[in-house]
C-alpha cells in the first residue's frame, strides 16, 4: 500500500486493548516453536496521544510523558535514555518526520504489570500513532509483528506473540502460531447474547502487586531446559486453546469456566511459582462463590491478575467482589468489557 504524505501538524491519538483468559499462553513463544492461543482484548485500553509540531530550528525533539508514573522528559529520536525503553525503542524504530517534533502522552486504564498485555498495548498504540504521523499504513497484523519485534530483538525482552496480536485485533481470537514468530489470528464470532452474558460474568481481579513478565519467562525457560522438560504441559495447553475456541463458538460458558481453571493448573505444572499463594486464595474465593473457572493472566507468578468467570447469578459475581476485597486491602476486582476492534488511530480535529 502506498505512503500518504506525513503529517505537518496536528494531533492524532491511538487506542489499543488489553487481553486478558489467555488459554494456551506459553505455547507462542519461541522455546515452545509453535503454538494456539484463544484471548479476549478487553477495556481498560491503553492511550497514546501525539501532538505534531515543526521543530524549533529544524532539530528534532521527542517529549515523552508516561502520565501514570508523572514523568516528562524529552530526548532525540533514535535515543533510548532508559527511562522507559519500550516508548523509546518505538520512536527509535518507527521515526519522526524530518523537522517535525512530537510531545507524546502514554496513559493506561489499567494497572501496569497486571499481566494483561499493557506493555504490548503501550508498544501497538505508540506505533499505530506514529505510523500514521509518518504517512504509513496502519495495518494491524504489520503492527503487531512490529510491536513484538521492538520488544524481543532491540530490546531482548522474552515475550511471546499473543499480546501484540490481541492488542492489533481486540475481541475474541483464536491464534495460531505456526512457527515462532510466524502467526496467524481468527476472529471468533459469537451471538450478541452470548458476548453480553460473557461479559457480565468475567471479573479482573488484580493482586495488588505488578510483576516482570520477561523475568517470569526466564524462570519457565530454565525449568524446561534443553531436554524439553514440560513439552507435555505445552501440548496440554495448545488443546485447552482449542476447547476454549470450541466452547466460545458453541455458546457453552460451563466448558469455557473449565478451560479456564484446567489452563491454570497446566501453567502450574510448567513452574510452581507461576500460580502464586494470591492467585490461590482468588481461586479459593472464586470456588465458594461459585464461579465457574479461574484462569491467572499472562505468564504469572507473583502480583498480576485472575480473571474470574462468575455463575448466572447476580449475587455470586457481588459476592465474589465483596470477599476478594476482603480477603487483602491491596486486591481490586474490576469488571471489564469485550471490545470490537482493536487498535483504532484518529486526527483530532483542529
Amino acid at each position: 500500500m502506498p505512503e500518504g504524505p506525513q503529517m505537518s501538524s496536528g494531533i492524532v491519538r491511538a487506542v489499543a486493548p488489553t487481553r486478558i483468559c489467555d488459554i494456551g499462553g506459553w505455547t507462542d513463544t519461541w522455546f515452545a516453536r509453535h503454538g494456539r492461543v484463544c484471548n479476549i482484548g478487553v477495556t481498560p485500553y491503553l492511550e497514546v496521544r501525539v501532538s505534531v509540531q515543526a521543530s524549533n530550528g529544524g532539530r528534532p525533539r521527542v517529549a515523552l510523558r508516561a502520565e501514570d508514573l508523572d514523568d516528562d522528559y524529552s530526548f532525540e529520536p533514535g535515543e533510548i535514555p532508559g527511562r522507559h525503553p519500550l516508548l523509546e525503542a518505538t520512536v527509535a524504530e518507527i521515526g519522526v518526520p524530518p523537522g517535525r517534533s512530537v510531545d507524546i502522552t502514554v496513559h493506561s486504564h489499567a494497572l501496569a504489570g497486571s499481566s494483561t498485555g499493557t506493555s504490548a498495548a503501550s508498544v501497538v498504540a505508540l506505533a499505530g500513532a506514529l505510523s500514521h504521523v509518518a504517512g504509513r499504513p496502519v495495518d494491524a497484523l504489520e503492527i503487531a509483528r512490529t510491536a513484538h519485534r521492538i520488544e524481543t530483538e532491540r530490546l531482548g525482552i522474552e515475550a511471546g506473540v499473543q499480546d501484540h496480536l490481541c492488542a492489533a485485533f481486540g475481541g475474541l481470537n483464536y491464534i495460531e502460531i505456526q512457527s515462532y514468530p510466524t502467526a496467524t489470528i481468527t476472529p471468533i464470532s459469537v451471538s450478541e447474547s452470548f458476548r453480553s452474558e460473557l461479559e457480565r460474568r468475567l471479573v479482573l481481579v488484580y493482586l495488588g502487586r505488578a510483576h516482570v513478565s520477561s523475568d517470569v519467562h526466564r524462570l519457565v525457560i530454565e525449568h524446561l531446559g534443553d531436554g524439553g522438560r514440560g513439552a507435555r504441559h505445552l501440548e496440554e495447553l495448545r488443546h485447552l486453546a482449542d476447547m476454549a475456541r470450541d466452547a466460545l463458538v458453541d455458546g457453552d460458558l460451563y466448558a469455557f469456566g473449565r478451560t479456564m481453571t484446567a489452563n491454570t493448573e497446566s501453567q502450574r505444572q510448567l513452574h510452581p511459582s507461576l500460580v502464586s499463594g494470591d492467585a490461590d486464595l482468588v481461586a479459593s474465593i472464586a470456588q465458594t462463590c461459585e464461579a465457574l473457572g479461574w484462569k491467572v493472566n499472562g505468564a504469572g507468578g507473583d502480583g498480576g491478575s485472575v480473571t474470574v468467570l462468575c455463575g448466572p447469578g447476580q449475587r455470586g459475581r457481588r459476592r465474589l467482589m465483596d470477599e476478594v476485597r476482603r480477603a487483602d486491602p491491596a486486591f481490586r476486582a474490576e469488571p471489564v468489557s469485550i471490545t470490537r476492534q482493536g487498535l483504532r488511530v484518529w486526527e483530532v480535529p483542529s
